[in-house]
Order: structure tokens, then C-alpha cells, then sequence
């Protein structure tokens, strides 16, 4: 039901990306992007704290967080790119920055970086997690 303020089309918006956002292997990805030293890790990165869930289901993941404007995928320019690095990341949107901090779910991103900051890295993930990334 709609109100007069808020057409039915954006409170059906927030709903979907309320249940996008808030299925439990999305909402770990949104935690560990924002727990992230720069806020936009790349799918390597993010499937090294997932262990536990595949590369192929964190993609799947990510996509519906795309799809739904919460998390938008940078890539870093060609003239910027080296070999072996990694060029695409994925950060919170502002459109979704904004709908996370409206609906409190921005409150332990501190929290969230300092856990970040405590994993035990391999070698390969903090070469990944020092690569250049985009401007945003």
C-alpha cells in the first residue's frame, strides 16, 4: 500500500532491495565491501573471506547487488592497468550508501574495517588488496 508521500513503485524498490540486501550471503558481501580498506575489494578478495561459499555464487551474489543499485562494479582505467593485477572491483554505490545509511545498516562499517584490518592474508590477497584502484 502506498502513501501519499511514496508511490507504491519506490516502497516496491525499497522492499526488493531490503530482501536483496538482507539474504544472508549478500548481506555478508555488503559487510565485507565495506569492511574493506578501500571500500572496493575485487571478487578475489571477496572470495577469499567467503571461503565457504564459491567464486561463481559470489558473483551471482554480487550481480543482484548490481542489479538493485546497492553495489556498483569500478573498473580501473586501461592506462592504469598493470599485468596480473586485478582491474575490476566493486564498491557501495551512493544511491546504495544512501539507502544503507536510511536504513541503519551503515552503523558498524568501523567495526566492520577493523575486522577487515584482523584477517590473516596470503601473500597473492595483499598484492590484491594493494593494487591500484579506480577514482571514485
Amino acid at each position: 500500500m502506498s502513501t501519499p508521500d511514496e508511490p507504491a513503485s519506490t516502497l516496491d524498490t525499497v522492499r526488493e532491495r531490503l530482501n536483496v540486501v538482507t539474504q544472508e550471503t549478500r548481506f555478508s558481501l555488503v559487510q565485507d565491501i565495506l569492511g574493506h580498506p578501500s571500500g572496493l575489494p575485487t571478487l578475489k578478495e571477496l572470495d577469499y573471506v567467503n571461503p565457504s561459499k564459491s567464486q561463481t555464487t559470489i558473483r551471482q551474489h554480487l550481480q543482484q547487488l548490481v542489479e538493485t543499485g546497492i553495489v556498483e562494479e569500478v573498473e580501473l582505467p586501461e592506462d592504469r592497468r598493470q599485468n596480473d593485477l586485478p582491474y575490476k572491483f566493486y564498491g557501495i554505490s551512493e544511491e546504495g550508501r544512501q539507502f544503507l545509511d536510511d536504513h541503519k545498516l551503515l552503523r558498524a562499517e568501523e567495526t566492520l574495517q577493523d575486522i577487515y584490518d584482523q584477517v590473516e592474508k596470503t601473500t597473492e590477497i595483499e598484492r590484491y588488496e594493494s593494487a591500484p584502484r579506480p577514482e571514485r
